[in-house]
């Protein structure tokens, strides 16, 4: 019970404060430099350039508009990760353009396409990361999903093609071009958020001696190994392979280990971005 209460406490610990850093993002730097976005964002500006309303009430309005279709299309279990990005963000984003100052950090639009991108995808990352949802026009793109069946990614480029199209039509072609750099900023931002974790390297040995270096590794070098039963290609021999996950500090060690007991032994050493479980997020005794 403690462990479910911890994870919902986490879960919205991590929404409220991904939507406090897109709401940052936005007041700071993508509003001032009238840099074009996707996303509800995006929409809400379009429609704010043409009527001159208060962009948080806009952004709130569209959220509501495409929350209530999501909800009657993909279900309840949908709305309730959904809700609380589709309710906080206008109302962050209020709170964030009454900061005296804050549309006056820089009067450059590079520094201002690059933070306003890392911070958008930091925000989103932190969301999507709990398994939640930022709402917006993701919800419009899983409901096409839903409809006619072609792959989500698909339908997510395009609703953000056609709201960044939207914007182009009154925004200069610099704008337009740092606006393609904040997506491509954003996206990279988020996919580091959402691997983010304990860094590890992997390492697969590869050796007749499979027996030693497994008792090296246990005992020297205080890693964890995995014995895998594998067959060579060439002769089809039988035996089993060394599986390990070990921190950096610990490869020069393994590796000399390995080269002691064969010189020959075939190594692949790969990067990790995350690892769980017993010996890492989990006490080796549990």
């Amino acid at each position: 019970m403690k462990t479910g209460w911890r994870k919902s406490l986490e879960t919205v610990i991590c929404v409220l404060l991904g939507n406090v850093i897109l709401s940052v993002a936005v007041a700071a730097f993508v509003v001032p430099h009238g840099i074009i976005m996707g996303g509800a964002t995006g929409v809400a500006l379009t429609v704010n350039h043409y009527l001159n309303g208060n962009l948080s009430v806009v952004i709130f309005i569209v959220n509501i508009i495409l929350f209530l279709l999501g909800t009657f299309t993909l279900g309840k279990k949908f709305a309730l990760t959904t809700l609380i990005s589709t309710v906080v963000y206008p109302i962050f984003l209020s709170f964030a353009q009454a900061i005296p100052g804050i549309t006056e950090l820089t009067d450059n639009i590079m520094l201002a396409s690059l933070y306003g991108g890392a911070l958008l995808g930091l925000g989103i990352g932190l969301v999507v990361r709990v398994g939640s949802s930022t709402g917006g026009t993701d919800i419009l793109a899983l409901v096409l999903h839903k409809w006619f069946h072609f792959p989500l990614a698909v339908f997510m480029y395009i609703v953000d093609f056609l709201v960044l199209l939207c914007q182009a039509l009154f925004s200069t072609s610099e704008q337009i071009l740092y606006g393609i750099l904040v997506l491509v900023v954003t996206t990279m931002m988020v996919n580091r958020v959402v691997l983010m974790g304990q860094s590890q390297i992997q390492l697969f040995i590869i050796t007749d001696k499979y027996e030693e270096v497994k008792a090296k590794v246990l005992k020297e070098i205080d890693a964890g190994v995995t014995m895998v039963h594998i067959e060579t290609g060439y002769g089809a021999k039988q035996q089993k392979g060394v599986l390990c996950v070990i921190p950096n500090r610990k490869l020069y060690s393994v590796n000399q280990a390995v080269q002691m007991v064969d010189p020959k032994a075939f190594i692949t050493i790969t990067q990790i971005n995350e690892v769980r479980g017993r010996g890492f997020s989990i006490e080796r005794g549990q």
